[in-house]
């Protein structure tokens, strides 16, 4: 083949992927065939750089239905329904194309939600962009980020009618070169009502249903791995553009296609569009298929047999029906105004033939190309900058005022309210959201179904998990689950994002690594298992290395929608109570970045005894009515959560905590609570009975004041700075 190399290096193959596929093909493959490998073999598909370290995560209990593999991750939620929910990244695209790099990640998301058969009922998202404060030509291209994203994303749920009901923002000039955009979606459906991505009986028709296909996206699973730099800078055609109305009617004509019985399986056309999607509802089976890439509706002309493959357009689906059925299946999509054509068959060969115009140009093994990817045991090496981080003395800094670090802390983008975001977004669509976004700590749903409560929480530290990656990740797992208890739900799944620079570097191996092993730990104590999730790699630019994020969504059940607890103060004159134990615990501390700007110390000490006896103590107190709301203390300590509520809640609070440092009001201390009681007597029985700390620091106020130890302040000026602050900022170019 002449320009082997070429076509070598453009599908990010290399000699020994080349050796190998001759080995699969038992002949020297073509050219369409090799660019399906690149495609099928692309870290974004094959997961070959991680691969190794994913396994061994916790995936099973008594309410898991369906773990990693499929499309989503299902748990039983009771009385026969069951939640549906996944998380993935589309980083590179969005800092490509802010709007449709994010809406196309939303519409992603949600395609993998529903074709399991679920109705979407919530979307999240987790984000991380770069320094916005800034005043030069690198601020001014992060508030433009910040901008397109947010309508992206809220452009995108909004058309679909799913509500945005939560998520996280947070900044850092380590995004300044990539930013990361993780999408959420939380189906419900009937738990014997669940599709599945395969494709076996042999004769059985292969229907290509959706928006038609065009040139948009092609190459994107390649593109996804690998770094940026001045050499590949032009990718913007390898950017989706979405349609969120044809995707509202796919997801009605899939519902309405499976209330019927006609389908053995259906697939989401995402990351390497037609190529994945066949070959995984094959693979997934153990059978082959043959497809007619002419017969696949087209929106430009001329286009060519690994257009069709490797196309990432969006709002499109692979239906494996059941042979007899095929006229009723494309009746309904016909309905809906899609195009829905038959383009194929499932056989019983083993391979993918691929046909053009009836004469075959592609014949692969199906088992080899999705099992036989190469998993890759790359160099590790412990990151040379936790050599001084490890060392850090807080002490050995000049001392700086509780007054003026609150006034620093209070104004910061990572704790104000971000409602110039959120309000972009539809949370209120469909009526059943309790807790929506602004709520503090977890976001919650009713289902309306059964009457239960669904609680979910975004988290991840990444100054966490830059100075100790194993104990941020277990910390981000902590944090999600201690938000969703707060809510009064039992923290039951996760799904994950594991974002990271590039896996040629040892030292981000090694952050890996230790990452996935603090999910493992964590998952395991708490027995929340990982149901679904995605990894991010390359997430570099000129060899500079994002902060490594994995980041976590946490789902729990509350048996009682109408029993789910706020995080607010509710009521003036209420007790307060801090749950937990304080420690002057300040590494990857938000006190740290802003007065000192630095990201070192020591994580503090992780206490899963301790995290699930303040569960317990939270959801019992609500089950027997004696506590009003609940917030967990994260990031900024003790002050910085007791200034979020006050402000949320127009309340004031008076508020005296014995501490052995007067600065540890700032401490990130975890396994902490603040919570509102009606009855202390029987709320402190209870703290016994289940043998966690617990202290009365304070009160409630109708009066406009905040007073915490030797910070006194008025209401109406910490309102101002919360919620008009983020605005301010964001807009300025504007």
């Amino acid at each position: 083949m002449e320009n082997l190399k070429e076509i070598l290096d453009k599908n990010k193959l290399d000699a020994d992927d080349y050796s190998h596929i001759k080995e699969i093909m038992k002949r020297e493959p073509n050219e369409l065939e090799l660019v399906i490998f690149g495609a099928m073999w692309s870290e974004h598909c094959s997961y070959k750089s991680s691969k190794k370290y994913l396994n061994g995560f916790p995936v099973s209990a008594p309410w898991v239905i369906q773990g990693p593999g499929e499309n989503a991750g299902v748990i039983d939620i009771g009385d026969g329904y069951a939640a549906v929910f996944k998380m993935e990244s589309h980083n590179h695209p969005s800092f490509i194309e802010p709007y449709q790099g994010a809406a196309t990640g939303v519409g992603g998301i949600l395609r993998d939600v529903f074709t399991m058969g679920a109705r979407p009922v919530a979307n999240m998202n987790s984000l991380r962009f770069g320094n916005i404060n800034r005043d030069d030509k690198i601020g001014k291209y992060q508030r433009h980020l910040v901008r397109g994203v947010v309508a992206g994303i809220g452009d995108y749920g909004n058309c679909m009618g799913v509500p945005t009901i939560g998520g996280e923002t947070s900044f850092d000039d380590a995004y300044n070169g990539n930013i990361l955009v993780n999408a959420f979606t939380l189906g419900v459906c009937k738990s014997d009502d669940i599709f599945l991505g395969i494709a076996e009986g042999i004769g059985n028709p292969v229907i290509y249903v959706g928006s038609k296909t065009g040139r948009d996206g092609l190459g994107g699973a390649v593109m996804a791995s690998d770094s940026f730099s001045e050499e590949n800078n032009s990718l913007r055609p390898t950017v989706q553009v979405g349609d969120p109305f044809a995707e509202k009617l796919l997801l009605e004509a899939c519902l309405e296609l499976f209330k019927t019985d006609y389908i053995v399986g259906i697939q989401d056309m995402g990351a390497a569009g037609l190529t994945s999607s066949s070959f995984e509802m094959a693979s997934r089976s153990g059978s082959g298929m043959k497809m007619h890439l002419d017969s696949v509706p087209a929106r430009e002309e001329n286009m060519k047999p690994f257009e069709f493959m490797l196309s990432e357009s969006q709002e499109r689906m692979l239906i494996c029906a059941k042979k007899g059925y095929e006229d009723k299946v494309l009746a309904i999509f016909h309905k809906y105004d899609l195009d829905a054509e038959i383009i194929g068959e499932v056989t019983d060969t083993g391979n993918m033939e691929l046909l053009w115009n009836n004469e075959l140009i592609a014949d692969i093994p199906v088992d080899p190309i999705a099992e036989e990817a190469p998993i890759l045991d790359r160099p590790i090496a412990e990151p040379k900058y936790l050599e001084k981080t490890r060392v850090f003395d807080i002490d050995s800094l000049k001392r700086v005022s509780n007054k003026e670090a609150f006034e620093t802390l209070i104004k910061s983008v990572e704790v104000v309210d971000k409602a110039w975001i959120y309000e972009q977004y539809d949370s209120m669509v469909q009526t059943n959201t309790i807790k929506g976004p602004g709520s503090l700590d977890g976001s919650s749903i009713r289902v309306k179904e059964n009457g239960v409560g669904l609680s979910m929480s975004s988290d991840c530290n990444p100054r966490y998990c830059f100075i100790d990656p194993k104990g941020g990740a277990a910390a981000a797992v902590i944090e999600s689950a201690r938000n969703v208890a707060m809510s009064g739900a039992v923290p039951k799944a996760i799904t994950d994002c594991l974002n990271f620079g590039s896996p040629k570097n040892p030292e981000v191996m090694w952050q890996f690594k230790e990452s996935c092993s603090g999910i493992k730990e964590a998952c395991l104590k708490l027995d929340t298992p990982v149901v679904s999730g995605n990894v991010s790699f390359y997430n570099e630019t000129e060899g500079e290395n994002v902060y490594p994020t994995p980041a976590i969504v946490m789902v729990g059940v509350n048996k009682d929608a109408t029993k789910t607890l706020p995080s607010y103060f509710q009521k003036d004159g209420s007790s307060l109570y801090l749950l937990g134990e304080t420690k002057s615990e300040f590494g990857g501390s938000l006190y740290l970045k802003e007065i000192y700007n630095e990201v070192a110390g020591v994580l503090p000490k992780i206490d899963y005894d301790a995290e699930l006896k303040l569960w317990e103590v939270v959801r019992k107190a609500n089950e027997k009515g004696i506590i009003k709301c609940a917030k967990d203390v994260n990031v900024g300590g003790i002050v910085t959560a007791l200034y979020k509520m006050s402000v949320k809640s127009s309340k004031g609070v008076d508020v005296n905590i014995a501490l052995d440092n007067d600065k540890d009001i700032f401490s990130e201390s975890f396994a902490r609570a603040i919570v509102e009681i009606e009855n202390e007597s029987l709320f402190e029985e209870l703290c016994r009975e289940i043998g966690i700390k617990y202290t009365k620091i304070g009160t409630t106020l109708k009066e406009n004041s905040f007073k915490v130890n030797d910070i006194n302040s008025d209401l109406d000026t910490l309102k101002n700075v919360y919620f008009d602050s983020f605005a301010r900022v964001v807009e300025q170019d504007i």
